[in-house]
């Protein structure tokens, strides 16, 4: 299937995905912290914070938005409210009625159109009554909205949709946390590929940077890394991270199992920006793929893999959103290295 030679067909070998490594103790590993130069991560960071983002905000899952139901969240301070039209379309808009200021997601949506629970307004996704709607997208994974007010820069017609594994052959999962944090610390914590057997050794082993952002203008981090499965039981890979935008960073497999699949990582702030308490979403998208038989397998298993992704997602961003709010604390203090 890919550098591995994983693939079934022809006269490729297969290869099982699964490999038993004895990984070093913890306190054995080799350090990192000289390789991750404060200087290198803020340079990354500061190049995605000038990639256009064209306002466009990650809100949630596809399937959050459900027919016959709103879906409401607020975005850098603006309430948003989302829903099916009776096509399957995305509408979005501003989350308050615009009469008396109910609050929209706790409305009730019949044939497509959003009535407001306080006195039956009526909303089908076009102006009325002084409510304007939002544009939005529905990618198949997740679903956007653009905000002009709050995103500040040239508006775009769709958002920037990362490269994934085809619809038909893959498996997609997506988890949400919130910090007290800002986008750009997620972000941060992304752009440091080196602290991932360190600080999350229950899944990763033997991670190594093997490429890092030079000044040829390749800009991306590349490393190989053995996921953990149980015990000794891992699955080695090689994985390049990029930030398209602002606030999304992607991991994509380069090499070994599930070579082509993506695990996108969108910070969305929730607090209007300069808040002095921000809180940042996290809507991470894992779109898996292989060519391998038992694969299709695990699409028809997809409703009883996603909670297993979702939770292993969870485990690591315990983890990784502290990681986060210590840097906003640090920054806030004036005490932030680098």
């Amino acid at each position: 299937m890919s550098a591995t030679g994983g693939g079934t067909g022809g006269g490729t070998s297969w290869t099982p995905p699964l490999r038993i490594r004895r990984a070093p103790r913890w306190n054995e590993q080799r350090p990192t912290w000289r390789e991750a130069k404060p200087a290198l991560i803020a340079d990354a960071l500061a190049r995605a914070a000038a990639r256009p983002s064209g306002n466009w905000f990650v809100v949630g899952a596809s399937r959050d938005v459900a027919a016959g139901r709103p879906y409401g969240r607020t975005v850098a301070g603006v309430e948003v409210v989302l829903w099916r039209a009776e096509d399957g379309g995305l509408r979005a808009g501003p989350g308050a009625c615009p009469h008396l200021g109910a609050p929209l997601r706790d409305g009730r949506v019949v044939c497509g159109t959003l009535l407001c629970h306080w006195h039956g307004l009526a909303l089908d996704g076009r102006p009325s009554a002084g409510w304007e709607p939002f544009p939005a997208h529905d990618d198949g994974v997740l679903v956007w909205v653009r905000l002009d007010g709050a995103g500040g820069g040239e508006p775009l017609e769709r958002p920037a949709v990362p490269e994934r594994p085809a619809p038909g052959g893959a498996v997609d999962a997506v988890f949400t946390a919130v910090g007290r944090c800002e986008p750009r610390d997620v972000v941060a914590n992304r752009l440091d590929p080196w602290h991932g057997s360190w600080f999350h050794p229950y899944s990763f082993v033997d991670l190594r940077v093997v490429d890092a952002p030079r000044e040829d203008g390749r800009d991306a981090f590349s490393v190989e890394v053995a996921f953990r499965v149980a015990g000794r039981l891992v699955v080695p890979v090689r994985a390049e991270f990029t930030a398209p935008g602002p606030r999304t960073v992607v991991m994509r497999i380069t090499g070994g199992e599930g070579a082509g699949s993506v695990v996108e990582t969108h910070a969305t702030p929730l607090t209007a920006p300069g808040s002095p308490r921000p809180r940042t979403a996290v809507v991470e998208a894992v779109v898996a793929a292989s060519d391998r038989r038992g694969f299709a397998l695990a699409r028809a298993a997809a409703p009883l893999l996603r909670p297993v992704v979702r939770r292993a997602a969870g485990r690591l961003w315990r983890d990784d959103l502290a990681y986060a709010e210590r840097l906003r604390a640090l920054r806030d203090a004036g005490r932030l290295p680098g």
